[in-house]
């Protein structure tokens, strides 16, 4: 997944956060909704998430120092994560202490009637864009995965984030606007406050799931299957390399994966041949996987005695 499809995505998410989480704030104010307060607090939370991927993608661009090794890959992933803990502290939280508060005192809608379900259908047209400006970044790399999978596998953390805010703040349009509108209807102010806690059940759930996905990143994921059978193809691929005996792979970073792998070398080679192989080996695997930015290849003897951990991973013999 291409940081800059992350960007243009965020960007867009952002431009249509602001201009209605302020029309929002400018409903509530005029009509006292609390359908209307909640989705502006939404929005505003929405804003802070696009601007803290933004810095977490910034600050994944830092060198390497010798504190930090292996870079700073993994700040992304590190404000992915805090994006959760916003979107269910202040957005979904929020929403549902003011659904309490709305239903303890209902208060019907009685000026500016036509305020808020005008802002709300200018922002679903507003969030159908940004949803869509997402799907279409998205698509440069999901591929034939599925929308499930492709949140729950995707390396890079921008885009699935992005796309389930939007899905969540779409659905927390029409549950406001289905608030807003019952309100009007029957004069009653409990549906107010009925949608206003549909929408902070959302938000949690949607932040819970973001929450899951973003700690796995976190402890450190490795490559996908598909990556895993280039690399081991490309190992396979050259002359002095038996087997692979084992490898494992973590990613540093959305766009950065280390490699580390065993192989097993022809008992007859010298030194300078299997030197040379060695090198040959990254070349292939960086031709193959240009991510692979970190190798550590280690030769060796195979033996039919392994560790049950070589066992597990070990990889066929290269075939003619």
């Amino acid at each position: 997944m291409s940081a800059e499809g992350g960007t243009k995505a965020i960007i867009a998410a952002l431009s249509a956060n602001l201009g209605i989480a302020a029309t929002k704030f400018g409903a509530w104010f005029l009509t006292g909704s609390s359908s209307m307060l909640a989705e502006a607090i939404h929005s505003v939370a929405d804003s802070g998430n696009q601007l803290l991927l933004l810095v977490g993608g910034k600050q994944a661009k830092k060198k390497a120092t010798p504190e930090h090794p292996f870079g700073y890959g993994r700040e992304r992933y590190i404000y992915a994560f805090i994006v959760s803990i916003v979107l269910f502290s202040v957005g979904g939280l929020f929403a549902l202490y003011e659904a309490y508060h709305k239903i303890q005192h209902r208060e019907p809608i009685t000026e500016w009637k036509w305020v808020p379900v005008v802002v709300l259908v200018v922002a679903i047209a507003l969030e159908s864009y940004s949803f869509r400006t997402a799907i279409k970044e998205s698509n440069h790399t999901r591929g034939t995965t599925s929308w499930v999978d492709f949140v729950r596998r995707a390396k890079a953390p921008e885009l699935p984030v992005v796309l389930l805010e939007d899905a969540g703040a779409l659905v927390g349009l029409v549950l406001a606007l289905f608030g807003v509108g019952m309100t009007l209807i029957t004069g009653n102010g409990v549906w107010d406050g009925i949608g206003t806690g549909a929408i902070g059940v959302l938000l949690v759930a949607i932040a819970a799931i973001l929450a899951v996905e973003t700690k796995s990143l976190l402890l450190g994921e490795g490559a996908n299957p598909e990556t895993v059978t280039q690399i081991e193809r490309a190992v396979l691929a050259g002359d002095g390399i038996e087997r692979i005996i084992h490898m494992k792979t973590l990613h540093l970073g959305p766009e950065e994966l280390l490699v580390a792998v065993k192989i097993a070398v022809p008992r007859s080679e010298n030194a300078e041949e299997v030197a040379r192989h060695i090198d040959e080996t990254e070349s292939r695997i960086r031709e193959a996987v240009p991510i692979a930015r970190v190798i550590y290849i280690e030769p060796d003897i195979f033996r039919t005695q392994r560790t049950s951990d070589e066992a597990v991973t070990a990889a066929p013999p290269a075939t003619t």
